[in-house]
């Protein structure tokens, strides 16, 4: 999630500003955004880690590595590193890839099956610190099979592998002599990608130049750099200076450019939502009652109206609205009257303040947000203030990421999550009860049996029906026992110079901006003419 993307965002901010002050507008600025064949894109928040094993591009796009597969722009799986999509035999058990010929890393190795076998056993391995590797839970043994072939066995039939194949592939060469968690490989990585990094300037920008030797041909964009701006009226700025090319904006900044003739605005469709984890340790969010008259209490669609202004859709569980996945009978609207119902019931009683309270305590917690986001403030803000409507107290809180982690296991926090895909990725990790406290997995430290049981199925199991009447039992049960008052699912909003075609959104993940956005495709883009 981007939460653990945002370390170091409150340095980011001092920095913007000193990087916006030394780049003269209409110049192309320090990053030389006015070059005919290079790209600079305001970003928000910057990686922590550049490395595959680590979890970096496990999404794909990471524009430095290929996968085996790939997605197109209907996110549907094509052959990346593989020559075809792979044969599966054994009734799900086994998938079988042969690689496409005269592929080579940017330092002019050979790709091989070796290096597939190396990067997968990394991520698999207990001493890897990749968050991320119960995705791939399923595979009993990855091997070669010659240079050009690997084959993968599962412990068990797993509906969305291939899906999972789209991680990033790492050249053994190099990173098999370090230690994935803490090796230089982090920092300076190689791939086998159409760019190649250049320079990591932390807290300010990532630079990458085309790689001229790559398999699906020379990108047209030479130079790429990424600008750390965690600040989105600076990133606004810079845009309109002409010191970016483009930028990720919240939908009111994305708005301001409309009337811009030179600039053009895209909106991405997303998985990505905001919500509030409700720790279950914590007494009052963990309280049952409580989830559920949050649950009630909140004006999703106000949410979306006036905090996205209208760039996004209400959220009533992790899965949007118009996913195939989705309950469609989950939908609820505000009911105030019916949380009151429910907290009465429970015993929270109405104070003289307007607060209930149950055995002499106050239904009063404290909800923590990332300094510097704007978007995730105003969520909070609203959540708060829906929260007192029905006599929950919601204290608000802005904190760097470095004070917040220590506190996640008590206190609620404004989150985003969500992946494309199939509902397993994002949903397993969400709240499996195994993953309780597991870095950002679980965050709520959700425990449901119920849940877990239907998470196995839906994980497990081939038949389509089966799958879908397992994420149906999830997303109801989210409704009577609620681990996170989810509230809107948001659009991703972007503003780019018109200088180039070929641009296009693909539906993305939480984690864009850096990897999504309209520069997912960029070695495709070809100048205007």
């Amino acid at each position: 999630m981007t939460t653990r993307r945002i370390r170091g965002a409150a340095a980011a901010v001092a920095m913007a500003g000193a990087v916006a002050a030394c780049s003269a507008p209409g110049s192309g600025g320090a990053d030389g955004a006015a070059s005919a064949d290079s790209v600079v894109i305001g970003v928000p928040t910057e990686p922590d880690t550049l490395s595959p094993l680590l979890g970096y591009g496990k999404d794909g796009n990471s524009k430095i590595f290929d996968g085996l597969l790939a997605r197109d722009a209907g996110m549907e799986l094509k052959p990346a590193l593989a020559k075809a999509l792979p044969e599966i035999t054994d009734g799900g058990r086994t998938y079988t890839y042969t690689l496409r010929d005269g592929v080579r890393f940017s330092d002019g190795e050979p790709l091989t099956a070796d290096d597939v076998v190396f990067t997968y056993r990394t991520v698999l391995d207990d001493k890897t610190n990749n968050t991320a590797k119960s995705e791939l839970a399923a595979v009993k043994e990855v091997r070669a099979d010659g240079d050009d072939k690997v084959v993968f066995t599962l412990a068990h039939p797993y509906a969305a592998f291939a899906a999972r194949t789209v991680l990033p592939v790492v050249p053994e060469h190099v990173a098999g002599g370090q230690d994935p968690n803490t090796g230089s490989f982090n920092t300076e990585p190689v791939g086998t990608g159409p760019y190649v990094l250049t320079g990591w300037s932390k807290g300010e920008k990532l630079t990458f130049k085309a790689n001229p030797d790559y398999w699906g041909g020379e990108p047209k964009v030479k130079k790429l750099t990424m600008a750390i701006i965690a600040d989105d009226d600076v990133r606004a700025t810079r845009l309109r200076s002409g010191d970016l090319d483009g930028a990720t904006l919240p939908p009111n900044l994305a708005a301001t450019f409309k009337s811009d003739d030179d600039k053009k605005t895209y909106r991405a469709t997303s998985y990505d939502f905001r919500a509030v984890t409700l720790p279950t340790g914590n007494p009052v969010a963990g309280d049952t009652a409580i989830r559920r008259a949050l649950d009630l209490a909140v004006d999703r669609r106000a949410m979306v109206d006036k905090i996205l202004d209208g760039a996004g859709r209400p959220a009533y569980g992790p899965l949007p609205v118009d996913d195939p996945w989705f309950a469609k009978d989950v939908e609820r609207s505000r009911d105030l009257t019916e949380a009151g119902r429910i907290l009465d019931k429970a015993g929270w009683k109405p104070g003289k303040d307007g607060i209930r309270a149950k055995d002499g305590r106050p239904a009063r917690f404290t909800l923590y947000y990332p300094s510097g986001d704007k978007v995730r403030q105003d969520h909070a803000l609203a959540y708060a203030s829906d929260a007192k409507k029905a006599g929950i107290d919601v204290r608000v809180e802005s904190a760097t990421w470095e004070v917040i982690e220590p506190r996640m296991k008590h206190d609620a926090v404004l989150a985003g999550f969500g992946s494309t895909g199939d509902p397993d990725f994002g949903l397993y990790t969400l709240l499996h009860s195994s993953l309780a406290g597991d870095g950002f997995n679980n965050m709520a430290r959700y425990d449901n049996p119920a849940v877990d049981e239907a998470l196995d199925t839906g994980r497990r199991s081939q038949d389509t029906k089966a799958r879908e009447a397992a994420y149906d039992d999830i997303q109801r049960e989210l409704v009577k026992n609620p681990g996170y008052t989810f509230l809107t699912h948001i659009d991703h909003m972007y503003v780019l110079a018109d200088r180039w075609k070929d641009l296009t959104t693909q539906t993305e993940p939480h984690e864009h901006g850096f990897a999504s956005g309209p520069w997912w495709n960029v070695e495709d883009w070809r100048p205007r003419t």
